[in-house]
């Protein structure tokens, strides 16, 4: 077992790693957790080793911020083969089922696609981290067992179809948290007639991360840590973005003191929201207060003193 580096730094703060194809969601962290000298470091939601793109790390006092990071629509870019199943539902399991793939079928994608759109229920895929009885799904389908998983309901913003070539239909999705893109595709391929798995899979964002905040690959890092440690926390973002979308206020210390010793307080009648960003006085990001039915407020999980 290794050993903990005693000489790890307390960072705290966000990034937006642009995960690489092949690795595993837990050996990129492992990476950027080395390479920054971090003490703690905790991911967003697992991203599949097919799967390229926006994983949000956490670190320090911001890994209590996943829970509502993860919680964020996401959008993700994929290209479906027709014709073919897998006993994963992407490329790299093993071809279980084929069919024909037609010109009806490439004509009426965009229609059938469609019909996805909105609040739809999913199997989750036995390759999945979801565990049962503390095990992971993947675990057992490895061992060729197959558990009964109840439906999910999740929601399909948008899909646009952005090319068809031979049997490969590239797509763009725009979901709600707990959508499995491989179900979404092996479904579509299902209505069809044609059948379908996942080629290629790319997760574009996370609510803004990849969008307004960018993200850096594990080699862009590793150029940037040439300069030092303090080019390369150049990188992480503040934890208070993961709450961009929250009204602001500026609390005196009195007020402060109260939250933190659990005490609730009334807001301003003009803020009309659950949450609220809390600063003090010197503008520094001190939490999350949760708004009451009654108006009163407390500081929520997401604390961050």
């Amino acid at each position: 077992m290794a050993k903990k580096n005693k000489f790890s730094r307390d960072i705290h703060g966000l990034l937006v790693l642009d995960k690489s194809l092949g690795l595993s969601s837990n050996h990129a962290l492992q990476q950027v957790k080395r390479l920054f000298n971090a003490k703690k470091v905790g991911h967003t939601g697992t991203l599949d080793p097919l799967a390229t793109g926006a994983l949000v790390l956490c670190f320090g006092r911001a890994t209590k911020l996943a829970d509502h990071v993860m919680g964020a629509r996401k959008a993700y870019y994929t290209v479906a083969k027709l014709g073919e199943q897998t006993d994963t539902g992407d490329k790299e399991g093993q071809v279980i089922a084929t069919a024909d793939v037609k010109q009806q079928h490439l004509d009426a994608i965009a229609e059938t696609a469609s019909t996805f759109v909105g609040v739809i229920d999913q199997i989750p895929p036995m390759y999945s981290a979801i565990k049962k009885d503390g095990v992971p799904m993947y675990k057992l389908a490895r061992e060729g067992k197959q558990i009964e998983r109840p439906s999910r309901q999740v929601q399909i913003d948008s899909i646009v179809i952005d090319h068809i070539q031979d049997n490969k239909v590239g797509m763009t999705v725009h979901c709600s948290k707990g959508t499995y893109i491989r179900t979404l595709v092996e479904d579509i391929g299902a209505k069809l007639g044609c059948l379908a798995h996942v080629d290629e899979l790319r997760r574009l964002s996370v609510g803004e991360f990849g969008h307004t905040y960018d993200m850096y690959t594990y080699e862009q890092l590793e150029q940037i840590s040439c300069d030092g440690a303090v080019a390369l926390e150049k990188t992480m973002l503040a934890p208070e973005v993961a709450f961009y979308e929250y009204p602001r206020l500026e609390m005196k210390n009195g007020l402060l003191l109260s939250l933190e010793q659990g005490r609730k307080i009334r807001f301003p009648a003009d803020i009309n929201s659950k949450y609220i960003r809390i600063y003090d006085t010197n503008r520094v990001f001190r939490g999350l207060g949760e708004q009451n039915d009654d108006g009163f407020v407390h500081f929520s999980k997401f604390y961050m003193s």
